[in-house]
């Protein structure tokens, strides 16, 4: 093996004892998970009541600001694993792993963000896209973040891929209050924060602001769980190519020997 022993974290080297990457605490997170995502569905669709200026639209705010709010988390632990890898001794590929899984989910969480806020826009614009400062600066972070996938996706050894993507990583993660303050540095169709506002008011309903929360817990662990599977499942991926090279030098050799 090329890999030592110290480059798999706890929790993956656990996992590659098997084919599967579940235990009992993921599967235990993905039940809970799932319970929260009926509950939103619920108080969304159902308990929260419509909203004085943007009627039923508002439901869609209890996807949009939670996934928009993980997304940014996402990136965060991507940002924190990459500067982890590198100025730790050790340089742990399970750091590199965490970061990698993080900006994976995180794309997702993006994608989903700009997907639900073009349906929001079109209810309340009247059109899907505007290139405003909000919407222009969260589709640049998308496409960074895509390309920070495409980077961990180029040749080289473990440690090369980690060594790139970890400075990458932590240089992407500027862009996070570029885009939450977009709304006040530029002139922005884009509503300012209604929970986390500076003067402290919250101008929501309180069911409505339950609803959000709601929101929030859920997506949170559909991201703990996601984080779980794919960092182990992406420690199985580095085993099997790391076995698959120390064959190929075997064979090697062994020609040389004839």
């Amino acid at each position: 093996m090329t890999t030592t022993d110290h480059d798999l974290p706890a929790q993956s080297s656990a996992a590659t004892t098997s084919s599967a990457t579940g235990t009992r605490a993921t599967r235990i997170i993905g039940i809970a998970a799932i319970v929260a995502l009926g509950w939103l569905v619920a108080f969304g669709l159902g308990f929260s009541p419509a909203d004085r200026d943007q009627e039923e639209a508002v439901r869609i705010l209890y996807v949009h600001v939670p996934t928009i709010w993980l997304a940014y988390l996402a990136f965060v632990v991507t940002a924190v694993a990459s500067a982890m890898y590198l100025f730790t001794s050790k340089k742990s590929l399970g750091w590199d792993r965490m970061a990698g899984a993080s900006a994976e989910i995180g794309v997702v969480f993006v994608a989903v963000t700009l997907a639900v806020g073009a349906m929001w826009g079109r209810l309340t614009w009247g059109v899907f896209w505007q290139w405003d400062a909000r919407l222009t600066t969260t589709a640049l972070l998308f496409v960074t973040y895509v390309g920070y996938l495409a980077v961990r996706r180029l040749g080289g050894s473990h440690h090369q891929r980690a060594r790139r993507s970890s400075v990458l990583g932590l240089i992407a993660v500027i862009e996070i209050p570029l885009v939450h303050w977009s709304v006040r540095l530029w002139r922005s169709l884009h509503q300012e924060a209604t929970v986390l506002d500076t003067d402290g008011d919250i101008d929501m309903d309180g069911l409505m602001l339950f609803s959000l929360f709601v929101g929030v817990v859920a997506f949170t662990l559909l991201y703990v769980w996601l984080m779980l599977h794919r960092t182990r499942t992406m420690a199985m991926e580095d085993i099997v190519e790391d076995r698959g090279l120390d064959a190929a030098l075997a064979a090697r050799r062994a020609e040389g020997e004839l």
